[in-house]
């Protein structure tokens, strides 16, 4: 009796898809990969020692994490299960479950392959852990997402997680070199629009056998601009509320901290190519603004605003130029975190010192009782002090005078620093 939970195989006939034809039937045959399935990689252990593990295959669509699934069942005589989280609810999964209790009755194992496992709730997830443990089932999952946050840790714990790398140029010309022996004839087009090819692929090997399929019906040989126009390029990898998200902020952000305007540049254009928000492009970059760089150029912060308003009255596309203009400024202002750690170690010692009261001789006495609890004497109106500057302590009386705000020798924190010392000095010499 057939396997309803097995994937059907094609009637040998029949039509393959050059992505079909060109799939590896071995995992020596995998492109781009080999930290994992090497002799030394993990996967290369397991299947040497014969210990598969439960695995979740963390990596950027296109990378092979369905066919090394595949392949591992092969090597290891396992029944290949496959389904998708997208559209498989707990009904369906309690089938694969009774099904795999089944075949295991029978002396066969399952290597259950679940794509995109990060779509299924803590619940669901949960439901795996049973069949984990007892054997039934070895899990592999793939994911697009960080499974640190997307997965739950039971989960986690059971399973090894191992990262699949985009496919590099390098990799991506392998895989047309082997559809061109496969067809047995040469990809019609000119060196220029090969490497145009590549770069539209993204480091995705099926977006680039998808396009490989139409360029080899074409009759003539393209260049580049033909190529352009008869195919689109591969969308960017970018989702807004996961992974490249914060990995590209970051990296917009160390940028603008390393001084590089060309590198903070080349990172906005990537998320306002993705489909990025600009107001939380604004929001962050003013946020730069005043984290790195402070009190060393106080104009930064104006810029940041300046740009934001700017982009809330023109709006896209003109208004980015301004959010581009403000990122240049950033990384080529000096730096200074000096404010942003003054104000962390005040916080600090605000929340260790709690509801210490301010000393009685900087408080305001407006009644006879205030007065005479001491509140306001020896006050010293700085005004009327010597260099305009009394010296006075306004910390609370039971707490030691902190020193939160250290400016660099840089920008305009250098002459801030020169009226710190010079108050400093003052203090010291009135034995304050």
């Amino acid at each position: 009796m057939p396997d309803l939970f097995d994937s059907p195989s094609q009637a040998e006939n029949a039509p393959r898809p050059l992505a079909d034809r060109l799939r590896p039937a071995a995992l020596n045959e995998v492109i781009g990969q080999d930290h994992v399935l090497g002799d030394d990689g993990p996967l290369g252990q397991m299947l040497l020692h014969g210990n598969l593990t439960s695995l979740v295959f963390w990596g950027p669509p296109g990378v092979g994490k369905t066919t090394i699934a595949r392949l591992l069942a092969d090597e290891t005589d396992l029944t290949f299960v496959q389904i998708s989280a997208i559209f498989t609810g707990m009904p369906d999964l309690r089938k694969v479950f009774e099904a795999a209790k089944l075949r295991r009755q029978n002396g066969k194992g399952t290597l259950l392959f679940v794509d995109e496992i990060h779509r299924f709730n803590k619940a669901q997830q949960d439901g795996f852990l049973p069949h984990m443990e007892d054997g039934t089932i070895t899990l592999v999952g793939a994911t697009t997402e960080n499974p640190s946050f997307e997965l739950n840790s039971a989960l986690l714990s059971r399973s090894q997680v191992l990262v699949l790398n985009r496919l590099t140029p390098a990799h991506l010309e392998m895989i047309i070199q082997r559809a061109e022996k496969e067809l047995s004839k040469k990809l019609p087009l000119d060196p220029d629009a090969r490497d145009a090819l590549l770069e539209m692929a993204d480091g995705d090997g099926r977006a680039l056998l998808n396009m490989l399929e139409q360029v080899f019906g074409w009759p003539d040989k393209a260049n580049r601009a033909t190529l352009s126009k008869r195919l689109n390029r591969r969308a960017a990898q970018y989702d807004k509320s996961g992974e490249a998200h914060y990995n590209l902020i970051s990296a917009l952000h160390k940028s603008v901290r390393g001084s590089d305007p060309d590198a903070a540049l080349y990172w906005l254009a990537r998320m306002l190519t993705g489909g990025e928000d600009p107001r939380y492009l604004a929001r962050r970059i003013t946020r730069m603004a005043v984290e790195d760089i402070g009190l060393a150029d106080p104009e930064a912060q104006r810029q940041c605003l300046d740009a934001w308003a700017t982009y809330e009255r023109l709006g896209s596309p003109e208004g980015e130029l301004a959010l581009a203009q403000a990122v240049m400024y950033l990384a080529l202002a000096p730096k200074s975190n000096a404010a942003y750690a003054a104000y962390k170690n005040a916080m600090a010692d605000a929340k260790k010192t709690g509801s210490e009261p301010p000393p009685k001789h900087i408080l305001n006495a407006p009644t006879a009782m205030m007065k005479d609890q001491g509140y306001g004497d020896g006050y010293q109106y700085d005004h009327d002090a010597e260099d305009g500057f009394s010296g006075q302590n306004y910390f609370p009386e039971t707490m030691k005078r902190g020193i939160y705000y250290l400016p660099v020798e840089r920008g305009h924190e250098r002459e801030l620093k020169k009226r710190l010392d010079y108050f400093a000095r003052l203090r010291e010499k009135r034995g304050k």
